[in-house]
């Protein structure tokens, strides 16, 4: 049986200030004052880091029906491995760097407008991830073990 506790994380993505699009990256500052480097949206406490689980993208595309990257879904972090759902008030850990879930992430209206339907998908069972605050700075890479405790 998997541990639905601990994973990996595959990817990281940051929202361009001008253009709105995501912007892989290898690795990442992530900071209490900032959530990740370079992302505008980071600067609400609650809101710094948004978080999605492969899993539950995989199951959103199979829905739909159509296999989308998931920066779609313009989180910050991919992980692999972590069971999300209802972890209001875990931590998320990643290397150094400690993170509080939250909020379950509501889906938008920007999500139909990436793809039609998209919203309503990941609506169930928190398929649209998790916000997250930085309670212990420090860098991350793409392979960097994960945790939630």
């Amino acid at each position: 049986m998997l541990d639905q506790n601990k994973g990996k994380l595959l990817a990281i993505a940051t929202k361009s200030p001008d253009e709105g699009n995501m912007h892989l990256l290898d690795k990442a500052n992530l900071t209490k004052s900032s959530g990740v480097e370079n992302d505008p949206r980071g600067r609400k406490l609650s809101r710094q880091v948004t978080v999605l689980s492969s899993e539950s993208w995989a199951e959103v595309c199979e829905e739909i029906g159509k296999k989308l990257p998931w920066t779609f879904r313009r989180a910050n972090l991919l992980v692999e491995g972590v069971y999300l759902p209802n972890s209001k008030g875990k931590k998320i850990i990643i290397g150094e760097v400690v993170m509080e879930v939250t909020f379950e992430t509501t889906p938008c209206h920007v999500m139909d407008q990436a793809e039609n339907g998209l919203k309503d998908a990941l609506a169930p069972n928190w398929r649209g991830g998790v916000l997250c605050r930085v309670l212990k700075e420090g860098e991350i890479k793409c392979g960097d073990s994960v945790a939630l405790i």
